[in-house]
């Protein structure tokens, strides 16, 4: 069974930083690309970034560029999202997914791309 378990969420203060992760199982080997995305109460499900399998190039929400950086760990099967900088705004649920498609696909930024998806982890930033 596919399994991605998102970690590392809670409260901080803005401007702090935060390091999610996300623990991926059983995935097939069809997955070209790992992602993140985030969704705030009453708001539609949104990217924030996604790394290729290799891990070889990585693509970013303009919201999140230049404050948040995603990499993973191939030997661990783990994904990551620091979050410097973080803002009221950015307060969501986030959640790790994983898709077949291309990476070319992925600057698309659409969740129907994504065939798996993790349960979420909370992430609330003080004003």
């Amino acid at each position: 069974q596919v399994q991605l378990v998102e970690s590392g969420g809670g409260l901080v203060q803005a401007g702090g930083s935060l390091r999610l992760s996300c623990a991926a199982s059983g995935l097939p080997f069809s997955i070209r690309s790992l992602g993140w995305f985030r969704q705030a109460p009453g708001k539609e499900r949104e990217f924030v970034a996604a790394v290729n399998q290799r891990g070889a190039g990585t693509v970013y929400a303009d919201s999140v560029k230049g404050r948040f950086t995603i990499s993973k760990d191939n030997r661990k099967n783990m994904v990551y999202l620091q979050m410097n900088s973080l803002e009221y705004e950015d307060t969501a649920v986030y959640y790790c997914a994983a898709t077949r498609q291309p990476f070319t696909v992925v600057p698309r930024g659409s969740p129907v791309d994504y065939d798996y998806w993790g349960q979420g982890t909370q992430v609330t930033v003080s004003s």
